[in-house]
């Protein structure tokens, strides 16, 4: 059975691989309809605001366009002593500061324009502007006729006051303006009740327009028909000769996510913006499985171990040294050195081929000749093995013997 395991795992794993990507070509042919509400200049899905940006460039041929991810004072292209300026924000939510509201009005007093597209006004600012937005339009959320959810407006035109009307089959998601004062505010836009979402006040020498209907800018609602014109009408109340337009995400990316994307990544880690799009998702948890497979084939033992077989011992020098030890323990000096001598005796004769029997001077120069060893040291050990049954060894002449004995081994 371990021998077609990694057969199994590979076919399991290109059945696996084969099943996501029909899967994935499916949903590709189903073509559904991407309903998430972007808000972003980079998405070309519905609720994207990719025509609006990279339309500006015709509406506005002389005015430098750029992006701002900024709070409101820090802004890397726009100056707040400057004129002929445009700051536009469109968000579903503008909850700014005190102090950065209090920015924003000084930026436009000094001869700019700012544009404000949200669906959801913060308290301090529907104070500042003197307006109501906490008129929500929930009937979408019950629709009881097939085109309930869909948004119809009308964008007040030229000096004549005519109302042209538009409209998509898309999100209504929409506030209007319930309260306004008349004294400083004009009404630009109506919403199919004849409700005011768009206005501009006068402050000092520039403009600010309020404007609640945000989905009114998306791809789905200016590639609708001839919805394009309100774009073009909506922002041409800007001066056409405005020298720099920036388009704000500050106010996007502060509030958006926090209130009305529950898959966003905010508080909830880095994983639930990979599990966002499908493609990453499944090419993670694919590289996951694949390294979880890796480590579990290479866990497998891949042979038999192989016991450690340890060097054989030479177990008889150990007897030599042991049996030495033992005639040195008893003083037995002169059997000791017999032993040695027998030993060495019976090394030259069948080293050198000589004959032991007698040890003459005969012997001594033959074995000189043979093993080119000094005489003198070879005289020495002679003599010393001729005298051992004489004399009384002493553990200084059984050192002396012995060394010579070792000597004569290593250099013969």
């Amino acid at each position: 059975m371990k021998k077609y395991l990694p057969h199994i795992i590979l076919i399991v794993v290109l059945g696996g691989a084969i099943f996501m990507l029909l899967n994935s070509e499916n949903k590709k042919s189903r073509k559904q309809f991407n309903e998430r509400l972007s808000f972003r200049i980079k998405d070309k899905i519905p609720y994207g605001y990719w025509v609006a940006y990279n339309n500006l460039k015709y509406l506005f041929p002389n005015a430098k366009i750029s992006t701002n991810k900024k709070e409101p004072g820090y802004w890397d292209s726009l100056s707040v002593y400057d004129n002929k300026q445009a700051l536009l924000i469109f968000s579903p939510y503008f909850y700014p500061e005190d102090e950065e509201l209090t920015k924003l009005i000084n930026f436009a007093k000094n001869g700019n324009d700012v544009f404000i597209s949200s669906i959801f006004l913060s308290k301090n600012a529907q104070d500042l502007f003197r307006i109501n937005t906490s008129f929500f339009d929930y009937s979408y959320l019950f629709p009881s006729k097939k085109d309930d959810d869909t948004l119809h407006i009308y964008l007040q035109t030229g000096s004549a006051k005519n109302k042209v009307e538009y409209g998509y089959p898309g999100r209504r998601l929409t506030t209007y303006l319930g309260e306004t004062d008349d004294a400083v505010t004009y009404k630009l836009g109506f919403d199919e009740l004849n409700r005011p979402n768009f206005i501009r006040l006068r402050t000092g020498k520039g403009n600010v327009y309020v404007h609640t209907v945000p989905l009114a800018f998306s791809n789905y609602f200016l590639l609708h028909k001839n919805n394009i014109g309100y774009y073009e009408n909506a922002l041409s109340m800007i001066p056409n000769d405005t020298k720099q337009l920036v388009w704000d995400e500050y106010f996007l990316f502060k509030q958006q996510y926090m209130h009305e994307n529950p898959n966003s990544s905010e508080g909830k880690g880095f994983m639930s913006v990979l599990f966002q799009y499908p493609g990453l998702k499944w090419g993670f948890l694919s590289a996951l499985f694949l390294l979880a497979l890796f480590v579990f084939i290479e866990m497998r033992r891949k042979q038999r171990y192989i016991p450690e077989i340890k060097k054989p011992a030479n177990d008889s020098l150990e007897f030599v040294k042991t049996i030495g030890r033992l005639y040195f323990e008893k003083r037995d000096h002169n059997n000791l050195c017999r032993k040695l001598s027998t030993y060495f005796l019976e090394y030259i004769r069948n080293r050198y081929n000589l004959v032991t029997a007698k040890l003459d001077e005969n012997f001594i120069k033959t074995l000189q000749y043979k093993t080119s060893y000094p005489e003198n040291d070879l005289r020495e050990i002679i003599s010393f093995i001729n005298n051992i049954n004489n004399v009384i060894i002493t553990d200084a002449q059984l050192k002396t013997f012995h060394q010579k004995l070792d000597e004569f081994y290593k250099r013969a």
